[in-house]
């Protein structure tokens, strides 16, 4: 197949950690194109109470649950992807950083009004439950060291953050006991 024939999307997010929303979201969109590209947000922000992992490791802990749940690793590129803080230039600022792409995997109002401003189509995938499966809970919960976080994200991410002591890290960085 020639690079101009592959349907590509771009599923941006922080992924601070990855959890099973995200990962049904890629699932979903790899019915629809034949590559992915997870684009790995505010790549340049770490060890803070909202962006706790770097982004070394969230590709770590993306990469691990992909093959985890044996996905086609050779269809995904997962790129971190610095900040830009002008909204309206952020598409196109994304777009030197991953290969050509048509579609836009996103439910965040913003940013799909950002892919619709900039002429990319639109993938929208169905909603998850975003109460129970947001990653800011998912944060706080480890906070309270309330093990219900590992439930609702991949076990090979849950593996991870433990291997890297990424609840202690939060809980240091926020000054919980």
């Amino acid at each position: 197949m020639a690079w101009s024939d592959v349907t590509r999307a771009l599923y941006p997010g922080r992924f601070q950690p990855m959890h099973l929303g995200h990962l049904n979201v890629i699932k979903w969109a790899l019915t629809k194109v034949d590559e992915l590209i997870v684009g790995v947000g505010t790549a340049q922000e770490s060890h803070t109470v909202v962006n706790p992992f770097t982004s070394g490791e969230r590709l770590v802990m993306l990469r691990r649950a992909l093959m985890d749940e044996g996905i086609d690793i050779s269809r995904v590129y997962v790129i971190p992807i610095p900040d830009i803080l002008m909204n309206s230039v952020w598409p196109y600022y994304v777009q030197m950083y991953v290969p050509k792409f048509t579609f836009g995997v996103a439910r965040n109002p913003l940013v799909l009004r950002l892919f619709k401003d900039a002429g990319i189509k639109l993938l929208i995938p169905p909603p998850y439950d975003r109460k129970k499966l947001s990653s800011t809970r998912i944060r706080k919960l480890m906070l309270l060291g309330k093990d219900e976080w590992r439930e609702l994200v991949p076990k090979a991410v849950a593996e991870f953050i433990d291997e890297i002591g990424g609840v202690e890290r939060l809980k240091e960085i926020t000054g919980v006991d």
